[in-house]
């Protein structure tokens, strides 16, 4: 105990030097020049130091990510040009994570439908859950989407197109038979069903690979146990092995997070940290109204106390936003809303499916930082391609709720997708872990809502009391 008190209060004062340290150096150069400038260069690096000292002593990639955005940034500063170098780096880093994003979704989404075994079996619960997690989902993309329109944020950043795909190409294609005409609706549609799921894979066609793995595991959630029980296993090996894939990758993330800064500011100045800035409050002020708008209509239409509710997820919606992990908070999270008052048998179905199809904080980030990189490309998207983004994003982000920055893997294929060029993603990058304690906490607090919704839909939410377990476990 003793040891773990030191242990804090170290890492408290590491913080505390380290953002003195850091203030100091952002406030000399503003205040004089000459001398200052080097003196406030000196406290900067300090403070990427003791940044980085701060780190040692963590289990988490978190803050080598916070160290590395700051090491990154200071790099673009000082040396510009050996800084448009390292954008190699983070290109290593973003084929890594191409190259997990299809077979994820597959397996994860043929694993989140058919693992629930035969869909009539699940009955009432099942429909009016789905129901539900498609409602919200779609006006937290859409809370997105004005959002980002609201503030403009990526709108000036001006970020150089020179490597990126030509607007309107396919992606992986090149040359003149690489540009495609305008397409009708009816061409959208028709675009959405795959015609060969390994030539969808290979062009990045994530919303025709989620197609693909939804009617496959509507499929084989109809077969006999002794026949679906094989490839249920098959997949669930398959999500397991790109979990871990995906795990080794994310080691290589506060690298790929420096080097994309470094790049960012050595090409583009200092200046973007302002566009930055802009995006995440845009981005936190986006799930403040979608609580305003979304979360407590829905509790007063159900007639879930509000209060009661706030006080029961206060917990898990902590645990969530300090270790950006939904499953860090999924124990405690279940044990809550039994304890607040919904059955057990409600509370196993609607949370774990949440986890997987009712992911609100990732939907409210995703329709924003789309649109963010569009406007950072100088790209305008019409009406009608804004609308096929939504119906794009709502199904490309079902079933990865289990992976590390899942929704960064998400937006690069919806990218692909809506064939925007990837250099504006290399800016979120840097910043994506700040935003993405908000995206877990709002994902934890919507599932827990949902689970007591269900239950109030249902008929029996307060009719059953907590075990004693989890009724003392809450207590403690």
């Amino acid at each position: 105990m003793l040891r773990e008190m030191g242990k804090v209060r170290r890492e408290r004062i590491l913080l505390g030097l380290a953002s003195a340290a850091l203030a100091t150096g952002v406030a000399l150069p503003l205040a004089a020049h000459g001398a200052f400038l080097l003196a406030g260069a000196g406290m900067r690096w300090t403070a990427i130091v003791l940044l980085c000292w701060f780190a040692l002593g963590r289990r988490s990639l978190t803050p080598w990510i916070l160290a590395a955005m700051v090491t990154g940034t200071e790099i673009g500063v000082d040396a510009p040009r050996f800084a448009v170098e390292l954008r190699v780096l983070s290109d290593v880093f973003l084929r890594l994570v191409k190259t997990i994003v299809a077979p994820l979704i597959l397996a994860t989404l043929i694993t989140g439908i058919a693992g629930h075994g035969d869909m009539k079996s699940v009955g009432r619960m099942a429909w009016k859950s789905l129901v539900y997690f498609e409602v919200i989902t779609t006006l937290a993309l859409v809370i997105g989407l004005v959002a980002i329109h609201v503030t403009q944020a990526g709108v000036g950043l001006a970020v150089p197109r020179a490597r990126t795909q030509v607007q309107g190409s396919v992606p992986g294609a090149s040359g003149p038979a690489a540009q495609t005409e305008p397409q009708h609706w009816q061409d959208f549609v028709l675009h959405v069903f795959p015609e060969n799921l390994i030539r969808s894979i290979y062009e990045g066609q994530i919303l025709q690979v989620s197609v693909f793995a939804v009617f496959f595991g509507i499929a084989l959630a109809g077969l006999p146990e002794t026949k679906r029980a094989p490839v249920l296993r098959l997949t669930e090996s398959i999500s397991e092995v790109m979990f871990k894939f995906t795990n080794i990758v994310m080691y290589f993330a506060p690298v790929a997070v420096g080097a994309a800064l470094a790049y960012t500011v050595g090409q583009m100045g200092a200046g973007v940290l302002v566009n930055l800035g802009k995006l995440v409050l845009t981005y936190y002020g986006a799930l403040i109204a979608l609580v305003i708008l979304v979360l407590v209509p829905v509790m007063l239409l159900f007639r879930i106390p509000v209060l009661g509710f706030a006080k029961a997820v206060a917990e898990p919606a902590s645990i969530a936003f300090a270790t950006s992990a939904s499953e860090a908070a999924l124990p405690r999270a279940m044990e809550a809303m039994e304890a607040f008052g919904v059955p057990r048998k409600i509370v196993a179905f609607v949370i774990p499916a949440g986890y997987s199809f009712n992911m609100d904080g990732a939907a409210v980030y995703l329709t924003l930082a789309s649109m963010f990189v569009a406007q950072a490309a100088g790209l305008h998207l019409s009406l009608g391609e804004q609308v096929g983004m939504v119906l794009l994003l709502m199904l490309a982000s079902k079933g990865v709720s289990g992976v590390p920055r899942a929704t960064l893997m998400v937006l690069m294929a919806a990218a692909a997708s809506l064939r925007l060029p990837p250099e504006p993603i290399f800016v979120i990058l840097g910043i994506d872990a700040v935003m993405d304690m908000g995206r877990t906490t709002a994902n934890v607090v919507g599932n827990c809502l949902a689970s007591a919704v269900v239950a109030r839909w249902e008929g029996e939410f307060g009719k059953e009391l907590p075990s004693a377990v989890v009724a003392q476990g809450m207590a403690e």
